[in-house]
């Protein structure tokens, strides 16, 4: 009979904290500056420099602590964890090994129905390192320090859980919870949200932790999956061959989809960790905490039940709308312009999400303004334009953020409610098609689509079906 075996998945999650400057210097932290740009004499590690710590950056992990139900540390500090690479300027890197700022907390995840906590073994504050760059053309490898000193949470679970979904289901709900705190944008293309997978398999029923590997370079959902199933199945092809599983570092390689070892584990690196020199412990007063308690914005759980009372949408368009922090507030926003929920709700469900899908984009990519949207909404509620020209002013919302009022008036959209000069039209229309015309009267109901698409082809689209299709009967019957 087969063996069964059971996965054993922890992680470690880096969120880069949105503050304007960096952890220990002025210098901004800001993506996708040009190489260096972003730099000074303590982000590059020059000696005699002296790190001065962001106060901004303990209050964004307190608030994350406090989201994820962890103990806050009264006194934490900083340490330094020393090694040698080249994108590490100092040749070392201040985090927190001895006190980190948060520790035994939990979030509640649901996968397939069932709901479980994975338990957060501790939160650090730390510095990010510079990024290497490889060029192969030349064999060479540049290093950008403008990522050097970047402030980093790492958020680091236990061993809770046992699948790609409940991963998956584990860092959405982090996401979710770290972008409602404003704390970061977590956009993993960008690396401010990095997840490295400790992952071991085992016999199913023991209790003994099987040998684990870590695999880094995860920077999408989708990767992070398929690194878990094809790690998964390497570990058992080897525990089937009866071969040892070696404790290393691997990296995922999505292209290939496969992994390859980067460097053993075997005798675990010793960082020399010793407390930093240069920066006094941090005291965190219980008043410190309730003021960051006081600050905490509504999460997504309290969010779903007001819109519930609230706004009266279903429960499916008010869980996708909360699941993005963005895509809430231009919701509200645009609800409180025109106090039309449904209506706005609408706009958001469907064609909101057909162009994102289209554009292979993020909620959180959405540039139109609420303002926009609601006024969209008031031009189809007052009948100002139909259906279909508002879909077309809407693309142009969306990818540029027009005016819709300014548009339909440039370019001539607005409905004709001229009844006169729509039954002009509808006479021509008949009198041009009296086979469908006498095909309606014998009883064919799909003759009146026909004469309903001539009558607006005609009208150029800027007239109300319905009063097209009104129109159109009591003519023909008369």
């Amino acid at each position: 009979m087969a063996k069964m075996y059971e996965t054993v998945i922890g992680l470690e999650v880096h969120v880069e904290l949105a503050t304007k400057t960096k952890i220990f210097c002025s210098c901004s932290t800001e993506f996708g500056g040009a190489p260096n740009t972003h730099t000074c004499p303590v982000c590059t590690g020059m000696p005699g420099s002296l790190p001065v710590l962001n106060k901004k950056v303990v209050e964004y992990a307190m608030a994350i602590g406090l989201a994820t139900n962890c103990d806050i540390t009264r006194v934490c500090k900083f340490d330094r964890k020393n090694y040698f690479y080249p994108d590490n300027p100092q040749n070392y890197q201040i985090s927190q090994l001895y006190l980190p700022i948060a520790s035994k907390g939990y979030v509640e995840i649901e996968v397939g129905g069932r709901k479980k906590k994975v338990r957060i073994h501790e939160m650090h504050m730390e510095e990010d390192a510079g990024k290497l760059i490889h060029d192969e053309w030349d064999d060479t490898s540049l290093v950008d320090y403008n990522r050097s000193g970047v402030p980093l949470v790492e958020i680091v679970s236990e061993p809770d859980m046992r699948s790609a979904e409940e991963v998956i289901a584990y860092l959405e709900k982090l996401r979710m919870i770290i972008q409602y705190l404003g704390a970061s944008d977590c956009k993993l293309q960008e690396g401010s949200m990095r997840a490295d997978v400790n992952l071991s398999v085992r016999e199913a029923g023991t209790e003994e932790f099987g040998t684990r590997t870590e695999m880094k370079n995860l920077n999408s959902f989708k990767a992070i999956a398929r690194a878990i199933e094809g790690e998964r199945e390497r570990q058992i092809e080897l525990l089937e061959e009866g071969k040892a599983v070696v404790q290393e570092t691997r990296r995922w390689d999505d292209n290939k989809e496969s992994s390859y070892a980067m460097r053993s584990k075997e005798d675990a690196q010793d960082y020399r960790y010793f407390p930093e020199p240069d920066l006094v412990p941090i005291v965190i007063s219980d008043e410190w905490i309730e003021q960051i308690r006081k600050k905490q914005p509504e999460l997504r759980t309290e969010k779903l039940k007001r819109y519930q009372k609230e706004f009266d949408i279903p429960q499916y368009d008010a869980e996708i709308i909360t699941a993005s922090k963005h895509m809430a507030d231009i919701f509200e926003a645009a609800t409180r312009i025109c106090g039309k929920p449904k209506k706005v709700s609408n706009w958001l469900m469907v064609e909101t999400l057909r162009l994102l899908k289209d554009h292979n984009m993020e909620p959180e990519d959405i540039t139109f303004s609420p303002e926009n949207l609601a006024k969209l909404v008031e031009l189809t509620e007052s009948k100002a334009i139909n259906s279909s020209v508002a879909k077309e002013v809407f693309e142009k919302i969306f990818s540029e953020d027009v005016d819709p009022e300014v548009y339909v008036e440039e370019h001539g959209l607005k409905m004709v409610n001229d009844e006169g000069a729509l039954e002009e039209v509808l006479k021509k229309v008949i009198a041009d098609n009296p086979q469908a015309a006498e095909d309606y009267r014998g009883g064919k109901e799909k003759a009146l689509g026909a004469l309903v698409g001539q009558t607006m082809k005609a009208m150029k689209g800027k007239a109300d079906p319905g009063l097209v299709n009104r129109k159109l009967r009591e003519m023909i019957n008369e």
